[in-house]
């Protein structure tokens, strides 16, 4: 049986590299992939609590952030299509749609 800590170190290094991600690139679908692996880090500590402290609760938690992070892709591309349509890029120092 693999030990709790061992899913924690996993779950922290991707939780990294998806904050890495989101801090350093300029492309929008990549910033979406680096949140979708922050997301599945959380789940992956969240799991790992859940089987260790032999709970259930962790894995109604769990389905409830994969419907969430279902609907952030789904959202997301489908405004980074519309993004790319108008403006013919996605680097996102390219366009500053928020501002006034």
């Amino acid at each position: 049986m693999v030990p709790i800590y061992a899913y924690l170190v996993l779950a922290v290094v991707l939780f990294g590299i998806g904050t890495i991600g989101v801090l350093i690139t300029r492309n929008m679908i990549v910033l979406f992939m680096s949140i979708e692996v922050m997301l599945n880090a959380a789940n992956l500590a969240i799991m790992a609590f859940s089987r260790a402290l032999n709970l259930i609760d962790g894995h109604v938690i769990v389905f409830l952030v994969l419907t969430i992070a279902a609907a952030e892709a789904a959202v997301g591309l489908a405004l980074i299509v519309m993004v790319y349509r108008n403006r013919e890029t996605i680097n996102i120092d390219r366009f500053s749609l928020m501002k006034w």
